[in-house]
């Protein structure tokens, strides 16, 4: 937590700077819904669903503060709360600025409980159409094919290619993906981003793909940048020591350290933290503006590289 409130809710997303996807600019701290219908953990069954006010005041706070990126998904609910029904009842009618991306691919029963991946064309299409639905939008701004495992993307990524031709859906990205599979997209459509694992102690093959982004013009909009292995659980194990020190010595949180450095990472680096906590919120996307220098980006490095 910063030593000042006041100065931490007066500082915007503008203050991250910014990046396009496809022909979208969007200031590189944005929000993610994924904590926002439940409090504790995240896509499990028997969640318990956040206040609707104070979840709607979140997304509210968030626009209020310049984020124009927000990420979302249908599969993102608890018992009584949708991550983009609170979106739609927040936020619409939609700013002509706002980019809301959504995902598609893995899908969950009314119950909550994990169904089979999307794989054929009528199954992806229908994920698009719940998303439309949802958000009460004739035309979705981003889809991420989220993917598992190292099979083609062809079929798949095709199919949203073609809802994008019918122009249901306006820029594509690709989500947990490996660089031949980015590479194979890239020849049936253009890829504007992609979405990964991306934090402090990630992967030598994540920093690869992090790189390989950036040479193409690709956004790489990393997930679990503050959570790390706790992923959907959130942050749970002891930070490095280098993490806090930094933390101490500027007098933040290691969360706002942990998403100053991922955006150091390189300026097409977006980040999407999510939380549904308005003073978290606020101090997340304060980081965005946290300038980090050469002795404490070595620092960091040297936690990254484990």
């Amino acid at each position: 937590m910063t030593s000042d409130s006041t100065a931490t809710a007066a500082v915007t997303a503008a203050a991250s700077g910014t990046w396009k996807l496809g022909d979208r600019t969007v200031h590189r701290i944005g929000f993610g819904t994924m904590r926002l219908p439940q409090t504790g953990p995240a896509l499990v069954p028997h969640a318990v669903p956040r206040d609707r006010e104070q979840a709607l005041r979140v997304l509210r706070r968030a626009v209020e503060l310049g984020v124009n990126h927000i990420d979302t998904a249908a599969f993102y609910f608890s018992p009584l709360r949708s991550a983009n029904e609170l979106i739609n009842r927040a936020l619409a009618p939609y700013a002509d600025d706002l980019v809301i991306a959504t995902k598609v691919g893995p899908g969950r029963g009314l119950g909550g409980e994990w169904v089979e991946h999307a794989r054929t064309p009528e199954r992806l299409r229908a994920q698009v159409e719940q998303n439309l639905r949802q958000l009460g939008r004739d035309h979705l701004d981003l889809v991420n094919l989220r993917i598992l495992g190292t099979d083609s993307v062809a079929e798949r990524f095709g199919a949203l290619a073609e809802l994008r031709q019918a122009g249901l859906i306006r820029q594509l990205g690709l989500s947990n993906v490996h660089p031949h599979q980015l590479a194979e997209a890239q020849t049936i459509a253009p890829v504007v981003c992609v979405q990964n694992p991306y934090g402090i102690g990630a992967t030598p093959a994540q920093d690869e793909l992090l790189r390989i982004c950036g040479e193409q013009g690709i956004a790489f909009v990393p997930f679990y940048a503050i959570a790390g292995a706790g992923r959907q659980d959130g942050a749970g194990a002891a930070e490095p020591a280098q993490v806090r020190a930094v933390a101490e010595a500027r007098r933040v949180s290691t969360a706002q350290v942990r998403l100053a450095w991922t955006l150091h990472r390189g300026p097409h680096v977006l980040a999407i933290p999510g939380t549904g906590d308005v003073a978290h919120l606020e101090d997340n996307i304060a980081a965005g503006a946290l300038r980090l220098s050469a002795e404490e980006l070595a620092l960091l490095d040297a936690a990254h590289a484990g």
